[in-house]
């Protein structure tokens, strides 16, 4: 189960990059870049039947590259590349004797990689903008770690992920905002079940555009159809059958010509296979439109 748990937390922050962007399409020659730390520390988890167990703290940080480019108008090339993920489980100690049973350990290697290939359906400038984003999903970190092989920093499996995206820019009282939502089917390969996406964003630029705020809802949802699907506590399985209800929080501010900083909050409020606690992000981007 551990293993499961960990990758399960590792997607967690790979579907809330990867959902970046919306159904605006890059400029051409234009692109948004921001380098962050993602991470999050649980001492429970949810398990396949919904209920939290508890389980030795279990920490994941994540050092990540994002970007995205216009190659035309229309047509957007994107990676979300965890340079540096680490991943550790304290100590496991006895409850009657407080005796080590496990020591704790770590590794550092890179996580899974994501490239996407977002176009636009509907011309620039469109009224309500609708794009089609496919994400090809590398199996590039490490899937067995450890003295007992259950630390890891990707699930082993190439996954592609098909999403359309739909959205529109309005005024609140003279204040710019954007609402968005997408729906996608991620195919997964190595007998990993298909899932099924959702989600809705929501955001507001104040103080003349230099400040965003932005809240979204992420659903996953397992078709359960993977052949391994019946036995998902087996510690060879990963992330196979996560599913999860979530919402975060983000804040970008515009510091001078184009570049900023960014703070982020997430939380899953329903789960199966995955960690039971918020997760936390910050980071620097540098964004071409506003130079």
């Amino acid at each position: 189960m551990k293993k499961v748990i960990l990758t399960s937390a590792i997607f967690l922050f790979c579907i809330y990059s990867v959902s970046a962007g919306g159904p605006w399409p890059q400029r051409k020659g234009f692109g948004y870049f921001k380098l962050s730390e993602w991470w999050i520390v649980f001492d429970r988890h949810y398990t396949d039947s919904g209920l939290t167990d508890p389980n030795v703290t279990t920490g994941i940080f994540n050092t990540s590259f994002y970007g995205e480019y216009g190659v035309t108008d229309r047509f957007t090339v994107g990676i979300n590349a965890p340079l540096l993920s680490r991943t550790y489980m304290n100590n496991l100690r006895s409850t009657a004797t407080d005796e080590i049973i496990v020591p704790g350990e770590a590794i550092n290697t890179i996580g899974d990689i994501d490239l996407a290939f977002k176009y636009g359906l509907t011309k620039p400038g469109a009224k309500i903008p609708i794009s089609a984003t496919l994400t090809l999903g590398l199996p590039t970190g490490k899937t067995s770690g450890g003295s007992q092989g259950n630390l890891q920093t990707g699930d082993g499996e190439f996954n592609q992920l098909f999403q359309i995206d739909a959205g529109t820019g309005f005024k609140l009282n003279n204040v710019s905002a954007y609402a968005s939502t997408y729906v996608g089917i991620n195919h997964r390969t190595k007998e990993f079940s298909e899932e099924f996406r959702f989600g809705l964003e929501f955001g507001v630029g104040l103080f003349k555009e230099k400040l965003w705020v932005n809240s979204k809802f992420n659903l996953l949802e397992s078709f359960q159809n993977g052949a391994t699907a019946e036995t998902t506590t087996s510690t060879s399985l990963f992330a196979n059958n996560a599913e999860y209800a979530a919402i975060s929080f983000e804040a970008a501010y515009y510091i001078k010509k184009g570049w900023g900083i960014s703070a982020g909050y997430g939380t899953a409020f329903r789960g199966q296979i995955i960690a039971a606690a918020p997760s936390y992000n910050v980071g620097v981007f540098f964004d071409m439109g506003r130079r």
